[in-house]
């Protein structure tokens, strides 16, 4: 499980391919749900990318 402002690596992201290879924080407070799909919601990725949402699989601690 990840916590909100961890770092993580974005191994892949279904939602953005551009994301793939690059780092931001995760968002979410609680676990995701049905609202993101079971998916987190991670941010500062890059300067043009705008919040991602990846699944637990998709991501590595940075």
């Amino acid at each position: 499980m990840f916590q909100a402002g961890q770092e993580v690596l974005i191994v892949a992201c279904e939602d953005d391919p551009r994301a793939v290879g690059r780092t931001g924080r995760i968002v979410d407070e609680v676990p995701p749900g049905q609202l993101t799909n079971g998916r987190w919601t991670v941010h500062r990725v890059g300067l043009l990318i705008g919040p991602v949402l990846c699944h637990t699989r998709e991501l590595r601690l940075a």
